[in-house]
């Protein structure tokens, strides 16, 4: 079994000291209350549910699994999750970040972040039933009618339903402009959607009274491909006048997926055959709307791969400092043992500091990134909204792609820290790298998240986003250009910036005479950003704690996470760098 403590004190490091949250919410519109205490005492009971109620259910949830039921579509989720979900419904944290209107408690984003890590990383299969509701209710609130929110948004937010994204076909998977599902006008207004989808997390489950399958299809007349999409509420229970769910609908799970991980998620094939559905927002423009929940899942997905992480850490650092294997390599250092424990060996603090540095850098690139879509939502003006969503825009890819691909990589060290042990499933290291696989597949592959990135991102808008990223990295380096304590920083990270720059600015124009460029060098790109955008906040995080109230050792830990990222992982970059000047000529055609 492993362990899982909350990580409260690094958390609200990230968001008070580093982030300066409680500054920035208490100045946005309606964000007069959001002060520290009430972030803190909120993080506080998340985390009691985390360590008490949902990390129990994880490695029994992981051997149990999901049962489905041929004859009556239906699944049962493992021992242990319809009371956690009952639990989270009753403390209120499905409406967390919601609007007041719709039952909410209209906290912040950022905030909503924070929580989400904490349920993840305490039961990552479990948190994917409610992950799930947070995009459709964010797709209602922006596109629903006042009545369709009434209708379906608030049971959701209640927690008495929950909310799915139907998206992906046999055929379509990344290209929806390939998917077949119709959608037939009924003559009360309704339509009768058909068609089948793969790949639906939570699509059928046991946890809630009713659940709302948000479905992209095409109507009659719609153009072909993309442009030709559009978006119905579906639910699984017809809802009747006085709110309260009816007659059942056509849309069944016809078969749940047989998965690497996340084996307590139900992860469904949705049959829909002439099931009742409702148009959301504009005929044929479900893809942007789509994209109102795809994003939100994306920045979420991102935590996902921090929660993992910081669980993993957490067990192969305890595993590190209870195991008497081997002697120092300049001499025992437990002469009063029959072996030192793991920590004096180099490697083995190699393994535990490269955990450490991501799992610290994505905290703070992901807490930064929510922050930012606070900013975006009630900035108190129309300038500092529009900066702040471009900056959501430009590190979504990062947050998501980079983030989720670290993942993999600290769960293999923490594993690896274990040895032999790790590979045994009563330790639990192998269900954590087997959850963390899918992670760089949903909302998007990493490839896609680099293509968005540099294709979108960078070329479509001209990079307005990095450049707002790139002032703001560069005012920090000249802030600390004259700090003794950052001088190890502050030099490197103002020569990777400007490398980043050219690097941008020569790959752009290589890109302009020859397109194929960008699909060669958008993994690479996305990697080289996502190390220099960690460095960025591994730099802020030794300047945070140093003006600080934190102790010494906490502050010295900061300073060696940062020299070991500084010195040991930001020269990846020059691997990238190199791919990508290789060019496309590297990667000759396939017979």
């Amino acid at each position: 079994m492993t362990i899982y403590k909350a990580p409260l004190a690094d958390q609200r490091f990230a968001l008070f000291d580093l982030l300066g949250a409680e500054t920035v919410l208490t100045q946005l519109q309606g964000g007069a209350e959001h002060g520290r205490d009430l972030l803190d005492a909120v993080l506080e009971e998340a985390g009691k549910l985390a360590e008490q109620v949902l990390a129990p259910t994880n490695a029994p949830g992981d051997a149990e699994g999901c049962r489905y039921d041929k004859a009556t579509h239906t699944v049962t989720t493992p021992k242990g999750f319809k009371e956690a979900f009952k639990a989270f419904a009753e403390g209120g944290w499905a409406g967390l970040t919601a609007k007041e209107a719709f039952g909410g408690q209209a906290l912040p984003g950022v905030l909503g972040i924070a929580t989400t890590e904490l349920f993840q990383s305490g039961n990552l299969a479990w948190s994917l039933y409610p992950l799930l509701s947070e995009g459709a209710c964010h797709a209602m609130e922006l596109h629903g009618t006042e009545a369709q929110q009434h209708t379906y948004l608030k049971p959701i937010v209640e927690g008495r339903w929950t909310g799915t994204m139907c998206l992906t076909e046999p055929q379509a998977g990344s290209d929806l402009g390939l998917l077949k599902t119709r959608a037939e006008p009924n003559a009360d207004g309704s339509y009768a959607i058909s068609g089948t989808k793969i790949f639906i997390s939570a699509g059928e489950h046991d946890l809630a009274e009713n659940i709302v399958h948000l479905v992209l299809a095409r109507l009659p007349d719609a153009p072909a491909g993309s442009r030709g999409i559009s978006m119905f509420i579906v639910p699984k229970f017809k809802v009747n006048a006085d709110g309260s769910p009816g007659a059942r609908n056509a849309a069944f799970a016809g078969a749940i997926e047989h998965k690497m991980g996340i084996k307590g998620s139900a992860t469904c094939v949705m049959n829909f055959d002439g099931a009742e559905g409702f148009l959301i927002g504009q005929p044929h423009k479900g893809l942007a709307a789509m994209f109102t929940m795809m994003n939100a899942a994306r920045l979420s997905v991102g935590v996902q791969g921090l929660a993992l992480a910081e669980r993993a850490y957490q067990n192969s650092l305890n595993y590190a400092r209870e195991r008497l294997q081997g002697r120092a390599l300049s001499g025992a250092k437990f002469l009063d043992k029959v072996a030192d424990n793991l920590l004096v060996q180099p490697d083995v603090r190699r393994m535990l500091l490269t955990q450490r540095a991501f799992v610290e850098g994505s905290r703070a690139l992901l807490y930064y990134t929510a922050l930012q879509t606070d900013i975006e939502a009630r900035g108190v003006d129309e300038a500092t909204r529009k900066a702040a969503g471009e900056l959501v825009a430009f590190l979504i890819p990062i947050a998501k792609g980079v983030v989720t691909e670290l993942a993999q990589e600290c769960t293999k060290e923490a594993l690896q820290v274990y040895g032999g042990h790790g590979y045994i499933g009563e330790n639990g290291m192998e269900q954590f790298v087997r959850d963390a696989r899918i992670i760089t597949l949903y909302e998007g592959t990493t490839g896609i998240q680099a293509a968005d990135l540099l294709g979108r991102k960078i070329l479509q808008l001209q990079g307005v986003g990095f450049k707002h990223f790139a002032g703001e990295i560069g005012a920090f380096c000249k802030t600390h250009a004259g700090d003794a304590r950052l001088a190890p920083f502050i030099a490197p990270l103002g020569a990777a910036m400007k490398q980043w720059g050219e690097l941008t600015l020569a790959l752009a124009q290589r890109v302009q005479a020859n397109p194929e460029e960008l699909g060669a060098a958008a993994t690479d790109y996305l990697w080289y950003s996502g190390y220099v955008t960690l460095a960025y906040f591994q730099a802020r995080s030794v300047a945070a704690a140093e003006a600080s109230t934190q102790g010494a050792a906490f502050k010295q830990a900061k300073r060696d996470t940062a020299a070991f990222y500084f010195a040991r992982i930001l020269p990846r970059t020059l691997m990238h760098k190199a791919a990508i000047e290789a060019g496309v000529a590297t990667l000759p055609d396939i017979a």
